[in-house]
């Protein structure tokens, strides 16, 4: 990494998020909700989404300011034609050591074994329950627990690690912490629960959705006791338990009541271009039109350097506080997560 890069950045940035496509095959009630994207919502053209050569660009950019992770959000990244080829070229970049696919793992089963081939380190699998009756409410297309499951085992069988990420949503799939806790006990997966978040312009958090991290560890710990882990690394935003029995870990992310700002390492990029320093941002920087009005790549790099040592977001602790919020919602499908 070049050292005036790095000297410059201040608070370290480790891990880049890239949204290839804003199209999913799920309509999640928190992701995708049907009251906006309808069977006539436009999604992006082609010719809109960031190509393959733009985003190595940007990557390589990204690995001189310390990125050493890249993980590949949606919409659902598996519906990006060719994904095994932009993976094995962004593993050809020096300074990234780990890819990761966020999917909700229907097309593993087609896709595991050369996604693994091409250099895919991990998957990490959208599922907000295991019980088929709760799931298909949750997916918004009636869709059964089975085929994610067959894909889960196809990434267990092409020998990617797998972290399961379960969004817990008071009133829609609370019920579910428990036997998810007991599915994936056993089977070597990491399973994560994330507070849900509300998305949107309100001035404080709607805690009557959020299930606490509290009341998460405090059910499992109740029938399958928990100990507490030291985090991995810096930055890291979920915290740790193993079971004491030894079998098997979890995570919660808790950003709506312990918020994270103040040791956040990542930034986040649309399927369009657009640079977002935080998951609550109304409005991101338009990388798209640098790459497409051939800046050179120390225009670039200057441009980037002013936009992270620059930024002053902690919409999390604002929220909390109840300060009012931007306008101009960013949906979770456009953002990547």
């Amino acid at each position: 990494m070049e050292p005036y890069v790095a000297d410059q950045l201040g608070r370290p940035l480790k891990d880049l998020r890239i949204s290839v496509i804003d199209q999913c095959n799920f309509r999640c009630t928190y992701c995708m909700p049907a009251e906006i994207f309808g069977p006539d919502y436009a999604f992006l053209p082609e010719d809109q989404l960031l190509s393959f050569d733009e985003i190595i660009r940007l990557v390589k950019v990204f690995a001189k300011f310390g990125v050493e992770k890249i993980r590949l959000t949606g919409g659902e990244p598996l519906m990006r034609k060719n994904l095994d080829d932009l993976i094995r070229r962004i593993r050809e970049v020096d300074g990234i050591k780990d890819i990761a696919v966020t999917t909700n793992a229907v097309f593993l089963v087609r896709q595991a074994k050369k996604l693994k081939e091409a250099g895919l380190d991990r998957v990490n699998i959208s599922l907000d329950a295991i019980e088929d009756e709760v799931f298909q409410e949750t997916n918004g297309r009636g869709v059964k627990i089975k085929p994610v499951l067959k894909g889960i085992e196809a990434a267990r069988d092409a020998g990617l690690p797998i972290k399961v990420n379960m969004v817990v949503k008071k009133g829609m799939n609370e019920s579910q912490i428990l036997p998810m806790a007991r599915y994936f006990k056993d089977t070597g997966d990491t399973l994560r629960f994330i507070e849900f978040m509300e998305v949107g312009n309100h001035n404080g958090w709607n805690m009557d959705a959020v299930v606490p991290k509290k009341k998460i560890i405090d059910q499992i710990h109740e029938e399958m006791p928990l100990i507490p882990l030291d985090a991995n690394y810096y930055g890291e935003v979920a915290s740790r338990y193993r079971y004491k029995d030894g079998e098997g870990e979890i995570g919660v992310i808790s950003s709506v009541t312990e918020a994270f700002c103040s040791s956040c390492t990542r930034a986040r990029l649309s399927a369009d271009g657009q640079l977002f320093t935080c998951l609550f941002a109304s409005s991101g920087y338009d990388l798209r039109e640098c790459l497409r009005s051939d800046y050179s790549e120390e225009q670039i790099t200057e441009y980037l350097i002013a936009i992270w040592t620059g930024r002053s977001d902690q919409y999390s602790i604002d929220r909390a506080k109840g300060k009012p919020m931007k306008e101009n919602k960013i949906e979770m499908s456009y953002i990547g997560g």
